[in-house]
């Protein structure tokens, strides 16, 4: 059990890496909270340095907008300034990343109703009217984030960072990624995860376009899992090739208040709202009748409760109340490994709060819960 470090309160839901309730955290004024945010996160992310240096250029790959001093390398430890110019640390045309097939219907958190796990869309987006088995999704694992956070599900995007930053990742080209899909008939979708795609969002992007020109007699979805805090204009080209190909975007809404966001994951949640906002007001209407957008939200023990969820379901009704919402059980993981999983009380009254506002709510990660259907 770990005590407040501001009102001295214990609970076993405070993290001790951490050390500050819920409640603290949002009784600070957002400058303060960014203050003690950034210390936190400073502290893990030392390949960063957040005072600028001579010649800075700045990246807009996503929200952050690193502006890096000559030498200096970005929060997602994957673009440097080298000569007044931004560097990429793989070669060009190549992205760090690992991939697999993974057999569908998989357990990505949107196949509760995408064409894979339901048929929607068929026959031009699905193989089958009804659950596609016998196909594989090409699970796309990109390394580095544009965020940190501190109970990051696949903190494995990172750890060659804080290892063995001389020793990066596998990369993979353009080239090999079409000969893989070429040589494998049966895959059907391609999912870009991490990590988060966004410090590579270029590669995506021309990967996906040299699907729809390559593949156009295939059904080949192309999907992408992010925070959604990446540069817009990229976003948008993210948004067309995921509605021309019955693909989707999966948001991580993390959290709805800021100081909370900036504590748990250590930037600003801003940006991921307005791109999610715009993405569902501008191609929500061209993509029947496959959804291209959908949100999840991790459960995260005493921090993200109903109060939060209630409020990220409102923001998503605002938009629109069919949009497609999942909550994730929550499991110990990175900085937070002294939590429990979710309780069943949290998960039943953020479910129950999220199915007032929303048309489509489901619940994720049953097993944790040692079950294995709908939880009501």
């Amino acid at each position: 059990m770990a005590s407040c470090k501001r009102c001295g309160a214990q609970s076993l839901l405070i993290p001790n890496f951490l050390g500050i309730c819920k409640e603290c955290i949002k009784r600070m004024s957002l400058p303060e909270a960014r203050e003690v945010a950034n210390a936190i996160h400073e502290s893990i992310l030392r390949w960063w340095n957040p005072n600028v240096g001579e010649n800075p250029k700045q990246c807009k790959l996503c929200a952050n907008r690193c502006s890096l001093g000559t030498g200096q390398t970005g929060r997602c430890g994957l673009w440097s300034n080298v000569g007044g110019k931004l560097h990429f640390l793989g070669h060009p045309h190549t992205a760090f990343l690992h991939h697999y097939l993974d057999p569908n219907p998989t357990n990505c958190c949107n196949a509760w109703f995408c064409p894979t796990g339901t048929g929607v869309g068929y026959p031009r987006f699905a193989l089958y009217p009804g659950a596609e088995r016998g196909s594989f999704n090409l699970s796309v694992f990109f390394y580095g984030c544009n965020f940190n956070c501190l109970f990051c599900q696949n903190a494995s995007h990172s750890d060659w960072l804080r290892k063995s930053p001389t020793q990066p990742p596998q990369q993979a080209s353009l080239d090999q990624m079409i000969e893989f899909i070429v040589a494998n008939r049966k895959i059907t979708c391609i999912c870009f995860f991490g990590g988060s795609p966004e410090p590579q969002l270029p590669f995506t992007i021309q990967l996906a376009r040299r699907v729809v020109a390559e593949f156009p007699n295939r059904v080949l979805r192309v999907c992408w899992e992010w925070n959604g805090a990446g540069n817009p204009r990229l976003l948008d080209r993210c948004a067309e090739l995921a509605a021309q190909t019955g693909g989707n975007l999966k948001f991580d809404l993390k959290a709805w208040n800021e100081n909370l966001h900036w504590m748990l994951c250590g930037t600003s949640n801003q940006s991921t709202l307005e791109n999610f906002a715009k993405v569902g007001r501008h191609f929500l209407e061209h993509t029947p009748p496959v959804p291209a957008l959908g949100a999840t939200t991790l459960l995260v023990p005493g921090y993200i409760d109903a109060e939060e969820v209630g409020a990220i379901a409102r923001f998503i009704r605002s938009i629109s109340p069919s949009i497609p919402y999942s909550l994730l059980i929550f499991h110990p993981d990175h900085f937070f490994r002294d939590l429990s999983t979710t309780p069943a009380t949290q998960v039943h009254s953020c479910l129950k709060i999220a199915r007032e506002h929303l048309e489509y709510v489901n619940l994720g990660n049953l097993s944790l819960l040692g079950l294995d259907g709908n939880l009501e």
